[in-house]
């Protein structure tokens, strides 16, 4: 079978996307989804998106990890699933979307994709580090040298350690300034470092917020795939209105057989 694929990439988290409005895929091969994603014998990628109609909404959010699972929501694969449906025409500047952890708002102005996340009622402080559900599991943890930071080990080693199979993304946190923080990301699912991560990014500026670090109601993120931003509420231990912010682009156009 050959299909028509497009690889995008926000910050460097890059995804493989599917236009599925035919119902064509098949969704529950999940050895073929690995294979897609591999850097090796696929295309390569972070994750595989498929963009699929809804009775309800401008279109449906269907996201896969790498190692083929259906997977909890993608922040980053949000801001490019939002730039492929306007490439497509479906949408124009604004959209409302249905993703596996609910309904989400987007706008999008040239290469830049604004992503309203769920709220967030409860972050749990751990012992040198917070944990909260910003659509995927997040433990944040500030640390003083974030370039030497073993990545790989030191976030495989909490992910099993303390969060068992189910897992956690671990997200590792450096202050830069007053409303500027630096961060590296191991994603489960990924079972690697990542150049960014969306929901990790958001799970930092909240918890940041959150542990009396930042200030303001925004924050400006440096992943290693470049920078981004996040705008927020806080009211009655409550963060609404959620915003992430930064650059989605089409990368390439191709086609596969399997």
């Amino acid at each position: 079978m050959a299909a028509t694929f497009y690889k995008y990439q926000g910050t460097g988290n890059d995804f493989v996307i599917i236009d599925n409005r035919a119902l064509f895929f098949p969704k529950e091969d999940n050895e073929l989804v690995a294979f897609l994603c591999h850097r090796r014998f696929g295309i390569g990628a972070d994750g595989l998106i498929l963009l699929e109609n809804d009775d309800s909404f401008d279109f449906r959010m269907v996201y896969y990890n790498s190692d083929g699972k259906e997977g909890s929501m993608c922040g980053n694969g949000g801001r490019c699933i939002v730039a492929f449906a306007k490439f497509l025409g479906i949408i124009d500047e604004k959209t409302e979307f249905i993703a596996v952890d609910g309904p989400h708002f987007a706008t999008v102005t040239g290469d830049v994709v604004s992503l309203r996340m769920q709220d967030v009622t409860e972050i749990i402080r751990k012992p040198n580090a917070s944990y909260l559900n910003t659509g995927s599991p997040h433990h944040v943890q500030v640390i003083s040298d974030l370039k030497k930071c073993n990545v790989v080990k030191e976030g495989s080693k909490i992910r099993y350690g303390i969060y068992g199979e189910a897992g956690s993304n671990i997200n590792f946190v450096e202050q830069d300034s007053e409303d500027t923080f630096n961060v590296r990301t191991y994603e489960r699912g990924v079972e690697d470092e990542t150049l960014s991560c969306g929901t990790g990014v958001t799970a930092v500026a909240l918890a940041m917020h959150h542990l009396g670090k930042l200030k303001g109601n925004y924050a400006h993120i440096n992943a290693l795939g470049g920078p981004l931003k996040i705008e927020f509420e806080h009211k009655n231990d409550t963060y609404s209105e959620v915003q992430l912010i930064g650059e989605a682009k089409q990368v390439f156009k191709g086609e596969i057989t399997w």
